[in-house]
């Protein structure tokens, strides 16, 4: 019994014996497996490019980055991100193709003017709708309303200029209105200036009726019929939106067309030229003097303001009238946009932006030791690609009813169908303030 006994134990012993033996070769191979596996990715070659841009396929899952709570508590996806590393033109690139629909329709959207709902009016084509702007060297989002609204919560946001800036915050407020429609809370007698309160944010977006940005005596009606020539202070920036600048944490900001309109200029209330003015003893200077003496005052009080608002300034948009101007025939019946090369700047247009830029770099010089972001709104080429993008004939509701298809009707070239081309420039002001 005491041998059986005895013969027992040993064999418990050796088992026991044999399974730690097991236990710790067994660990140690695990061990020596994720050693060399860690080594194997420390040491892995890592591709570096310049170029700013990686291909999809190549990303890393995605990052969800926390902002803090002054920043709204918004949610942010890295792969949405574009031009990181700043190298990211995000005016150069091409109009491609995309399938999904517009944000808003004019049956979704309560803020369209009926010069620019072609959907309404009539407008039989929609290819127009399904494009989108594309950067050469990144990729950008769609804009996001509710994510602006946040990024917005407790600011002020004004547009300043003439009716392409009127037509810019109404595409605003059809995508903005996705999310939450903005409460009128002010117009004046003209509805040409107007303000929005976002009572869920505490949003307020306004539009600022000053085409010339400077001080201007104006003898036109709605229809664009003059009785005398316009009376410009060039060295005097426009009250109407200086008086309310303070209340505005941003700005986007621009001059046009408007001055290529016959003018007499002022500077310390004396006339120092006009432009087809066609008046004795008063010497003939050109718009572009006017311009960029407007744009150098107008510049000039914003650096100098104590009030420091983030301030997009906004390049010239072409138009697309062929063969005729407003009011002379001209049309504009495209259905596609152009590729690059397709299409030249006219020579007005590149005149005005090289002076937008001139005045911008100037002003940019000093921001930076004033303590004011600045941004160039570089909107001309990206604009200039699409001719298919304007009411045209549509700019009233079913033209030719009633009239032969060939009858001439007054066409719009300029502005834009809502929705259309320039609700991309909404996907380029949100990047340009995300990246920021």
């Amino acid at each position: 019994m005491k041998a059986v006994i005895s013969n027992n134990v040993n064999y418990k012993k050796q088992f026991s014996v044999f399974f730690v033996k097991f236990a710790v070769c067994f660990l140690l191979m695990g061990l020596a497996y994720r050693l060399f596996f860690s080594s194997f990715v420390q040491f892995s070659p890592v591709d570096v490019s310049d170029t700013g841009f990686v291909p999809e396929k190549m990303l890393p899952a995605p990052v969800t980055v926390y902002l803090p709570p002054e920043a709204g508590n918004i949610t942010v996806n890295v792969t949405d991100r574009s031009s990181q590393n700043g190298k990211c033109d995000l005016y150069i690139g091409e109009w491609v193709t995309d399938p999904t629909s517009p944000f808003y329709t004019n049956r979704t959207c309560y803020s369209i003017e009926a010069h620019q709902n072609c959907m309404r009016n009539g407008r039989p084509d929609t290819d127009y709708l399904y494009w989108r702007w594309k950067p050469r060297d990144c990729e950008i989002p769609k804009f996001n309303p509710k994510r602006f609204l946040d990024m917005m919560r407790h600011k002020s946001l004004a547009f300043i200029g003439d009716s392409i800036m009127r037509n810019h915050v109404q595409s605003f407020l059809c995508i903005l209105s996705q999310e939450e429609k903005g409460e009128e809370v002010y117009h004046d007698k003209q509805y040409k200036s107007r303000r929005w309160y976002f009572p869920t944010h505490d949003l307020t977006l306004s539009v600022v009726w000053s085409p010339f940005l400077v001080k201007a005596t104006i003898f036109e009606d709605n229809n664009g019929v003059s009785t005398d020539t316009v009376q410009l202070h060039l060295d005097r920036p426009d009250d109407v939106w200086t008086r309310q600048f303070d209340n505005f944490d941003y700005v986007v900001i621009a001059g046009g067309k408007w001055y290529l309109k016959n003018a007499v200029y002022y500077e310390n209330n004396k006339i120092v030229g006009c432009h087809n003015c066609a008046l004795k003893n008063i010497t003939e200077v050109g718009f572009e003097y006017a311009y960029r003496k407007a744009l150098n005052s107008t510049l000039k009080y914003i650096t100098r303001s104590k009030h420091k608002a983030y301030t997009f300034i906004r390049t010239v948009t072409p138009d697309h009238f062929e063969n005729g101007e407003w009011n002379t025939g001209g049309y504009c019946n495209r259905t596609g946009p152009f590729k690059e090369g397709e299409i030249d700047i006219r020579d007005i247009d590149e005149v005005m932006r090289k002076i937008e830029l001139d005045e911008f770099e100037r002003a940019l010089n000093i921001s930076s030791k004033v303590g004011l972001t600045i941004k160039l709104f570089d909107t001309t080429f990206l604009s200039l690609l699409r001719p298919d993008g304007h009411p045209g004939v549509y700019r009233q509701f079913q033209p030719f009813a009633g009239k032969n298809r060939h009858t001439k009707v007054q066409n719009d070239c300029l502005h834009w169908c809502l929705p259309g081309p320039i609700d991309s420039w909404n996907d380029l002001m949100m990047e340009t303030l995300v990246s920021s």
